[in-house]
């Protein structure tokens, strides 16, 4: 992403097709091929999916910088062939084909890539190391994101806290989930995940647990730290300037996911980030 002269807070979803939303956030006639193009206007952001399972196309990627507005920013998902593998040392190959895919053709619309780990990888120090050695921090003049999303108690440790700092690659904070908590700032950016949308609820979360996440973000962008989620290691420093922050409403009652990224964005837009 291109430098930003104030901090944004970007909201979204993960992908845009999912046959629950037809009706009920998509329009009912709505071409199929417009879904994109139809949610970049409501959203802010998209976590895409699809890149953890397969490799996509490079035309698939300049299509979908085209299909959405100017500002709207794209976090990817790191293929699972790099993640999910005994020796993380070995995954340099993976990667580099992954940039090699085309991924670099969202241009300034691409944000952070999440490296999704499965929740029986357990932290080795050494070997995750050489993991986070293995990222690029530019290609092509474009500055590259990284944010690791790891799911097994043994990463709550002030170690991976400091591996992630040593190396400015955030660590993906799971809300409302199984997952382990593991809130520490560790880069210029934050990258949140919450996963507990509800049936019940029709904008997915109640007014009260909207009002939250925002107060959250709203605090991460202004260079702070929210002191109701659990942390691993020492806060870090404020940080003068303010982050970028990108959260996702993931899983949970998926029908709902849209809705509730809406009435975040409603809410943001009506709160004041200081400079």
């Amino acid at each position: 992403m291109p430098h930003q002269a104030k901090p944004r807070i970007l909201i979204g979803v993960g992908g845009w097709t999912y046959d629950d939303w037809r009706g009920s956030f998509y329009p009912a006639d709505l071409a199929q091929k417009r879904e994109l193009e139809y949610m970049s206007r409501k959203l802010t952001s998209i976590e895409i999916n699809g890149t953890y399972y397969r490799s996509q196309t490079p035309e698939s990627f300049a299509k979908w910088h085209a299909e959405t507005p100017d500002g709207f920013v794209f976090a990817v998902k790191g293929p699972r062939f790099a993640t999910n593998r005994r020796v993380l040392a070995e995954a340099g190959e993976s990667i580099e084909r992954f940039f090699a895919s085309g991924v670099l053709l969202l241009k300034e619309k691409l944000g952070p890539i999440n490296w999704q780990f499965m929740p029986t990888k357990k932290f080795d120090p050494q070997d995750f190391d050489a993991f986070l050695r293995l990222l690029p921090k530019r290609l092509e003049g474009h500055k590259i994101r990284h944010a690791v999303e790891v799911r097994n108690a043994s990463f709550k440790s002030p170690d991976f806290v400091a591996l992630a700092r040593e190396h400015e690659v955030g660590i993906v904070i799971a809300a409302d989930s199984q997952y382990p908590q593991i809130a520490d700032v560790t880069a210029d950016f934050v990258y949140a995940r919450i996963m507990g949308t509800k049936e019940k609820e029709p904008l997915g979360y109640s007014k009260e647990a909207l009002e939250s996440w925002v107060e959250r973000a709203r605090l991460w962008a202004e260079g702070g730290e929210p002191e109701d989620l659990e942390i691993a290691a020492q806060p870090a420093s404020q940080r003068s300037g303010g982050r970028d922050v990108f959260l996702y409403v993931i899983s949970g009652f998926k029908a709902r996911n849209p809705q509730a990224a809406m009435a975040l964005i409603e809410r943001v837009a009506r709160t004041t980030i200081a400079p």
